[in-house]
């Protein structure tokens, strides 16, 4: 796009930037923590304020038995819509406001929005409740740009990223809501994520036989059985070392037992005990093909074991996102509009991590990551106490958006 319409861009969101920040301390003073998942009233203040700003908002909620299947509460799902000109392409931003809950260790009101040194303290306001400030401001000064632009641009405000986003963007693009061409989601404002890594999580449970603890031989013990499967487990982790993924940022596969729980009492031989699992799976593997040899090595393990059996469930699979043709248009658009906003050259590559963008990609729509926040999840305290963003980080990745979503409509 040519300078004068970027100088406007960029003059126009700076006079904007003590309302954005105080549109995103109002997302994060409601809480919308999942679990439990009660988010219903987080996106009804959220339409609010988008509301507020002129847009017209579509409320989408799903309905309650969808969502106590997947472990919440209440889910309503935001979409707005902004069209430009004729024809041109349909681009969806995409971001979460459920968080995780803020645990112990806070040096400020996890829910005040605090802002000291030129940082705002709260949770959710890095993952990503500061996209939902980045993408709308973002559309807003793409509004007021005067120049020809041909296509469209939604936003897609969903509950649910935190139990696996099956009833937030997988239900719009499932529900024939949402049709986009391209989708950009929440991210942070140095670097593009292009691909991330998938997750199985499995819960096994053990089965024996209780006995007295006097007479132990009479029982047949599920916490011994599964000690014992849990060291193949651990066996089978190292084996992952040795598979290496070829893109950068995402090194090999990794296995973690995260829960554990079983017994009766102290003087009785425990009958039943039950772990569950975390599977990381890189780009590079097949999903189902993972699944299928976890679950033959766990039952192949039961077997070792006398008079003991298993059940294996699946709790999740969040498959990985993988790069798509049509991806490298986005990664252009933000290259340039970081180069403008920051001065700076952004890179690219993925994450160990899973997102959302996976449903995207899995509907065949090119994604990348980007939005507000510092180089690491680290430095924004993502998911600990103190979850920060810098304001600066907010202002530059909105301007990155808005340059970015203006190149890719068409501005000459």
């Amino acid at each position: 796009m040519n300078d004068s319409h970027a100088a406007a861009l960029k003059a126009w969101l700076a006079a904007r930037r003590d309302a954005q920040t105080r549109f995103l301390t109002e997302l994060v003073k409601v809480p919308s923590d999942n679990p439990p998942g009660d988010c219903a009233a987080h996106a009804q203040r959220t339409a609010q304020l988008l509301e507020g700003l002129g847009f017209s908002v579509e409320r989408h909620p799903v309905p309650e038995d969808t969502v106590k299947a997947n472990g919440m509460i209440s889910c309503t799902n935001l979409v707005v819509r902004q069209k430009f000109g004729t024809g041109g392409p349909t681009i969806a931003l995409n971001a979460h406001g459920d968080v995780v809950p803020p645990g112990l260790g806070w040096s400020t009101d996890p829910y005040g929005g605090e802002v000291r040194e030129g940082k705002m303290y709260g949770r959710g306001v890095a993952v990503s409740k500061s996209d939902f400030a980045t993408y709308a401001y973002a559309l807003l000064a793409l509004r007021e740009l005067k120049a020809p632009l041909n296509g469209a641009v939604e936003l897609h405000f969903t509950y649910d990223e935190e139990t696996g986003g099956e009833i937030g963007p997988k239900w719009l693009l499932d529900h024939k809501l949402s049709t986009p061409d391209l989708a950009i989601g929440a991210g942070f404002s140095y670097s593009i994520t292009t691909a991330h890594n998938g997750c199985l999580h499995l819960e096994v449970e053990v089965i024996g036989k209780s006995g007295h603890a006097a007479m132990p031989e009479r029982g047949i013990d599920a916490l011994e059985a599964a000690n014992a499967i849990l060291t193949d487990l651990y066996e089978y982790r190292k084996a992952l070392a040795r598979i290496h993924s070829t893109i950068a940022g995402i090194g090999h596969p990794t296995l973690v037992v995260g829960l554990i729980e079983g017994g009766i009492n102290t003087n009785v031989v425990p009958d039943r005990v039950v772990f569950r699992l975390d599977r990381r799976i890189n780009p590079s593997e097949d999903a189902a093909s993972a699944e299928r040899e976890l679950k033959q090595m766990i039952e192949l393990s039961a077997l070792r074991q006398a008079g003991i059996s298993v059940n294996v469930r699946r709790v999740l699979l969040a498959r990985p996102f993988i790069p798509l043709p049509g991806q490298e248009r986005l990664v252009l658009a933000l290259r340039n509009g970081a180069r403008a906003a920051f001065g700076i050259e952004l890179e690219t590559g993925g994450v160990p991590i899973y997102t959302d963008a996976r449903h995207y990609s899995e509907a065949g729509i090119p994604i990348v990551l980007y939005g507000c926040g510092p180089r690491t999840l680290e430095e924004a305290n993502g998911h600990r106490a103190d979850e920060n963003i810098r304001l600066t980080d907010l202002y530059g990745a909105t301007e990155t958006v808005a340059l970015a979503l203006a190149e890719l409509l068409g501005a000459a």
